[in-house]
């Protein structure tokens, strides 16, 4: 068969100790639907249901019978839900006896014990007729513990009328002092109350019976004297006499005394009923007073009224206070509403709310105001969420222009910066620079950022009572002490139910503040059917990366204040989720902001440069890098909880590109200036730095630079670059624990490279081909023939102008950068020997001179930049001279030394910018 409810289950018992047959009430759960739905209730293993009294299915009182058991369970059993179980147990003491003259603090009840002991078929008196000292000696207590006794008689009782009465253990306990003779005189007396009750009821009429004749002579001589009067008389015994003569005195009495006594029935009436108002005037004025307090706002008055006023009259079957009493309710019921509109208004302070729920708590309002309040809150917060988006949202749509320089801050933000450092970087050269525009302005603050100011701080303001209200709903501290014992467990039950909504009403907020944010700093992150609700915001430009670390700023210290309310971590997820987003975003927009910057920098070339072969761009690219990276730094650092910007491989390879699109950017900038035709060059700028020599002789009005010129300071500035500048930027870039840096490095290192190398091969074409095509015509000039030529008397000029237009490029290059002059030089020897190799070979045949003419200028040229040589220039050389006649005699050889050193002695001044050819000189 099967049940219908839940097994009964015992929760509490009062009191959870005492004697047998002690009162007990016993609280729980599911104790039955009615008194016959009990069948069955045992305490410490003893049946008590016949002492049961089921009062409700939370409730039951009994009394506790004699156990066997010192503790036990307490088991209900019912029809409906068949055996429960008790989480609690009943601890049974042992009772003491108390006799007829011993005080006592509760009642004795004298029952008629049955002693099946001494008599199986009569009873006994009851406590206050049997002899609390059956032995008539003096009871002396004695001092023996009583578990002592009851191990030493196991199962035994020192009590007379037991069934298991010990002798031996009365004695002990009761006349342990006593004197052997005055047990002695006990056995005495113990045989005459014996014999005293052997005669038994014989004896007592024995000694009443005289009395007894004489009550009978009495009544049969009264009942004689009434027949006798009877028969004698016509009008009627005496008896009728009597009571005719009673009748007219008391109808005389009462014409007498009508008046009389109608006038103070009346007035007793009267005086009754005054009585009744005076003893009752609290019931009959309370209404009034009621409305009083309630106007008053003397809530905790009316509350303690009308408890009284309940425990009084609340179950009374009088018509005049039933009447009264449910005035006294209607206007209660009414306060109770006023309580809960109270409650529900909003903006209402926490300790408010606590007051009117402790207030409709101690009236019994129906339903769970608390969490009634709460959920109104909830509604609150949200709607005023988003009527702080609306009317920023509003404000945005304002007057046209009024807020239009909030809005192109984005633009200006990162040249602010970068201004200031050209300023500091021109002022230290001398420059006359200054910035053109106030920055003031840029300072004001976005909409959307106000917008999230705003938002941030309503939620700070609201959530934490918010919070704090649910927790006082929790532990019940939003409820008085007597409402709180009453429905305890009722609302244990309610707080289970009512956490899972909670939990839903917090990420509710959450989701409100993180989608709000969203629609104003990331709308494309939010789905399209949601984008009115939380968008809205038109604007043409996004907020630049100082304004996104501010908001950052913002969010982290909003989590971190509701983390301080112990909110726990998986409801503020959505929070940590925004602030991972906006971290990413920030990243981008400054990086692409650092981007356009770069782009911008070619306008600041002063082309000014210093020992080093070196202009300002290189370090002004650096640094711009450096300041934008330093900008992410709190944006780039993981506080608690927060997880790593780059963790997403997607975020990894966006920021990777946009980091080589910047080194990409600028290697741009250095190809566009060094096609700058000269007219672009803007000069009017330029300044002397005074603390590196004149490179380029005195500067003058009509100063310019030329394509030559500008090429190689490029080329200076890309050596740079390649050995030093993004070197460090690739170090700032680890420091700020950026991925794929060996990427952007080696990408942005081949770019370099290759511009490095079309540059370098310009220059060369622009320098090395003038020289290369004078050679031929040089050599020929005045019709010179190799076959028929005098014998050699010097080094012919067109070799000497060839050497003068290479030391013209050697002092072009050193004047911008000693470290190109090897790799210039080299390249424009390879050429010049190139086309002197192949000049000698195109000769059909030599004449004797002709062929010594031929190797001194060879060896000339060779000795003279032998500090540039490369293995394809003397590869070059070395087939210019296997391609000559080999010289027959030593004075030839003499002759060619003598001019070589001629030669060189002749030219010892324009040779000097050649320092390793001296120690070729003296190998030759």
């Amino acid at each position: 068969m099967s049940r219908s409810r839940q097994p009964p289950l015992v929760t509490g018992i009062s009191p959870n100790e005492g004697i047998p047959w002690t009162k007990v009430t016993i609280r729980g759960e599911n104790l039955g639907t009615g008194p016959t739905d009990l069948i069955g209730l045992t305490i410490c293993g003893h049946n008590c249901l016949l002492t049961a009294e089921w009062m409700s299915a939370s409730k039951i009182v009994c009394r506790v019978g004699q156990a066997k058991n010192d503790k036990g369970d307490i088991i209900v059993t019912t029809k409906s839900g068949g055996k429960g179980t008790s989480t609690v147990s009943f601890k049974l003491l042992k009772p003491e006896k108390i006799g007829i003259l011993d005080q006592s603090a509760v009642w004795v009840d004298e029952i008629n014990y049955y002693d099946m002991r001494t008599d199986r078929n009569k009873g006994i008196p009851p406590l206050s007729l049997r002899p609390a000292n059956p032995l008539g000696i003096e009871i002396e207590k004695s001092k023996f513990p009583q578990k002592n006794l009851e191990m030493l008689f196991p199962g035994m009782s020192a009590d007379f009328t037991s069934e298991n009465f010990s002798a031996a253990w009365y004695l002990i306990e009761n006349h342990s002092t006593t004197s052997f003779e005055q047990l002695k005189m006990a056995v005495t007396h113990l045989k005459r109350q014996a014999n005293k009750k052997s005669e038994g009821s014989l004896a007592y009429v024995k000694g009443g019976l005289s009395t007894f004749f004489e009550a009978q002579d009495a009544l049969s001589a009264i009942h004689q004297k009434l027949e006798a009067d009877g028969t004698e008389k016509v009008e009627g015994s005496m008896t009728q006499k009597l009571e005719n003569v009673l009748n007219r005195a008391s109808n005389t009495a009462d014409t007498l005394f009508q008046e009389v006594l109608g006038r103070k029935d009346k007035a007793d009436s009267t005086r009754n009923a005054l009585n009744v108002l005076q003893r009752f005037k609290f019931l009959f004025n309370l209404p009034l007073n009621i409305e009083r307090n309630i106007q008053k706002g003397d809530y905790d008055v009316v509350i303690n009224d009308y408890e009284k006023a309940k425990s009084l009259f609340g179950k009374t079957e009088v018509q005049v206070f039933k009447k009264y009493y449910a005035e006294v309710e209607t206007r209660i019921e009414a306060l109770r509403g006023l309580l809960l509109d109270k409650l529900l208004e909003t903006p209402s302070t926490l300790h408010d709310q606590k007051r009117y729920i402790r207030y409709l708590s101690d009236l019994h309002a129906p339903g769970d105001p608390a969490w009634q309040c709460i959920g109104a809150q909830h509604s609150w917060i949200l709607q005023r969420m988003h009527s702080c988006k609306e009317a920023c949202v509003q404000d945005l749509k304002g007057p046209p222009g009024l807020h239009s320089p909030m809005l192109d801050l984005d633009s200006d933000a990162h040249p602010s910066v970068l201004a200031h450092l050209s300023q500091t970087a021109s002022l230290n050269r001398g420059s006359s620079f200054q910035s053109g525009r106030d920055d003031t302005w840029r300072y004001k603050t976005p909409h959307q950022v106000a917008f999230v100011e705003k938002l941030t701080k309503l939620v700070l303001s609201q959530l934490p009572n918010f919070w704090k209200l649910w927790i006082s709903y929790v532990n019940g501290s939003l409820f008085s002490e007597t409402a709180e014992k009453s429905g305890q467990i009722e609302r244990s039950k309610n707080v289970r139910q009512r956490q899972n909504d909670f939990k839903k009403m917090i990420q509710e907020v959450m989701h409100c503040l993180v989608k709000l944010v969203r629609g104003a700093l990331l709308p494309l992150s939010i789905p399209e059917g949601v984008v009115r609700q939380y968008g809205g915001w038109e604007v043409k430009s996004e907020l630049s990366g100082q304004w996104l670390t501010h908001v950052i700023q913002t969010m982290r210290l909003t989590y971190e204040s509701l983390t301080a309310l112990e909110i726990p971590n998986d409801m503020l997820q959505t929070i940590q989720d925004l602030i991972l987003d906006l971290r990413v975003r920030c990243v981008m927009v400054t990086l692409q902001s650092t981007a356009e910057e770069i782009k911008r920098l070619a306008e600041k070339e002063d082309w000014i440069v210093d020992n080093e072969g070196l202009t300002s761009l290189p370090c002004q690219f650096e640094q711009c890098i450096v300041h934008s990276l330093q900008s992410l730094k709190g944006v780039l650092d993981c506080k608690p909880g927060e997880a790593n910007v780059f963790q997403q491989p997607k975020t990894q390879e966006e920021v990777c590109q946009l980091s080589i699109s910047i080194m990409q950017i600028f290697i741009y900038c250095l190809e566009q200036l060094s096609t700058k035709p000269d007219a672009d060059v803007d000069i009017a700028h330029l300044s002397v730095d005074i603390s590196s020599p004149d490179l380029f002789g005195s500067i003058h009005e009509d100063f310019s630079l030329t394509s030559e010129q500008q090429l190689l300071i490029v080329l200076s500035n890309c050596c740079y670059l390649e050995r030093h500048t993004f070197l460090n930027i690739a170090e700032h870039f680890e420091k700020h624990n950026f991925q794929g840096i060996e990427k952007i490095t080696q990408v942005s290192m081949a770019s370099l490279k290759e511009l490095d190398q079309r540059l370098f091969e310009s220059y060369i074409e622009l320098k090395a081909d003038p020289i290369v095509g004078s050679l031929e015509p040089g050599i020929y000039a005045g019709y010179f023939d190799w076959k028929d030529c005098l014998p050699p008397t010097g080094v012919r000029n067109y070799l000497k102008e060839a050497l003068v237009n290479i030391i013209a490029v050697h002092a072009e290059v050193f004047t911008v950068s000693k470290e190109l002059v090897p790799r210039v030089l080299s390249k424009v020897v390879e050429a010049v020997s190139e086309e002197l190799s192949r000049l000698m070979q195109c000769v059909s045949s030599f004449s004797k001179n002709g062929a010594l003419q031929a190797r001194l200028e060879i060896c000339a040229l060779r000795d003279t930049v032998a500090a540039y040589l490369t293995p394809e220039s003397r590869s070059s050389f070395k087939q210019a001279l296997e391609a000559l006649p080999q010289l027959s005699s030593g004075a030839d050889k003499k002759l060619l030394e003598e001019l070589l050193n001629a030669f060189k002695s002749g030219m010892h001044l324009q040779l000097t910018c050649f320092p390793a050819a001296a120690s070729t000189v003296m190998k030759t």
